[in-house]
């Protein structure tokens, strides 16, 4: 009997979207037409995407990734530094422009958004209520864009119900953009509850990105035996995304870095998987998921498609001229 045929069957059921959101997308394609344009080395403040497997690739390619901008040496100071596609407080590019550095910002136009909402709040004279994750760089980087003692932190509804303001009818909230929607919206009904006044940013913190995946799982995960999600554990949109899994129905939720992770003898009998990734996985590792569970089952794999994402966001100018190819990209996308 042909071996293929005593496989169990496995339905996996493949969210779209999922992996890469503009955001990442640019801020990887900016490492890299530096390194092209430029030349190795190229340095880069913290991860360029919260994923071990794009920061080694980059590095491969002549990336050297950094915490803080002393480390360059000084006969570097003319190689360009990237900074991470989470933002970074204001204190920063200052000490770039200190230090006479070329410096490119890889910031995701969504999180730079949430920023200007925050400095909207405080230029009309509200203390900013900051809706996120302590210690998450994007948290520090809006925070980092107003004075100290301007913007309050607030994790969870212990924290709203703590927060005694100096004036309770100038406040305005932003939200971290990588949160579970269904969290932010309780801990906002909280904050609207306990402060009547408090003034919503302009448009929406949380990006389309956080919200189509979330809305993907939610949407796949009901009857799933299993619900993979590819991402890192300081991923906070992939992160959200196993807890969504796990509310929506799926009997078992794991974030995986790569296939070798999979605990094949915790799985047991399984007949339906759902699989995602979070906003900075690359795609050549959900191939490798699935291609890990080819070898193990009888595979069929459904397309599960909940909207359309066409946003793209452009690089800066001075990188224009540079030809990406999808050559440059398959280390992360995969041979196509």
């Amino acid at each position: 009997m042909d071996a293929i045929s005593t496989r169990r069957p496995l339905t996996i059921r493949l969210c779209q979207p999922r992996g890469f959101c503009a955001g990442v997308d640019r801020a990887i394609q900016i490492v890299v037409l530096a390194l092209k344009k430029y030349g190795a080395p190229v340095y880069v403040r913290h991860e360029i995407v919260h994923n071990r497997y794009v920061v080694e690739g980059l590095q491969n390619l002549g990336a050297v990734f950094i915490e803080e901008l002393s480390e360059i040496p000084p006969e570097h100071r003319e190689c360009p530094v990237v900074f991470s596609a989470h933002g970074v407080p204001q204190s920063v590019p200052e000490d770039a422009r200190a230090r006479n550095l070329f410096y490119l910002d890889a910031t995701c136009p969504l999180v730079s958004k949430v920023h200007k909402q925050a400095m909207r709040h405080q230029r009309l004279g509200r203390h900013v209520l900051l809706i996120g994750h302590a210690g998450h760089p994007e948290v520090i980087g809006t925070m980092g864009q107003l004075p100290e003692g301007a913007v309050t932190l607030v994790e969870t509804e212990a924290d709203i119900a703590r927060f005694q303001p100096g004036d309770a009818s100038a406040l305005g909230f932003v939200t971290q953009t990588t949160l579970s929607v269904e969290d932010t919206a309780g801990l906002i009904k909280a904050l609207r509850a306990k402060f009547p006044d408090i003034q919503a940013a302009a448009a929406e913190s949380i990006c389309y990105a956080t919200t189509n995946r979330q809305e993907a799982v939610k949407e796949t995960a009901p009857g799933a035996d299993l619900f993979l999600i590819v991402g890192a554990p300081n991923s906070s949109n992939s992160m959200r995304l196993v807890e969504v899994a796990e509310r929506a129905g799926a009997k078992m939720a794991l974030l995986v870095q790569r296939a070798s992770e999979i605990p094949w003898h915790a799985i047991g009998n399984i007949s339906t998987l759902g699989l995602s990734a979070g906003a900075s996985a690359p795609e050549i590792i959900v191939d490798e998921i699935v291609n890990a569970f080819r070898d193990r089952f009888d595979v069929n794999v459904e397309l599960a498609v909940t909207a359309t994402e066409t946003e793209e966001f452009p690089v800066m100018r001075i990188l224009r001229d540079v030809e990406l190819t999808a050559a440059d990209m398959a280390f992360v996308n995969g041979a196509g």
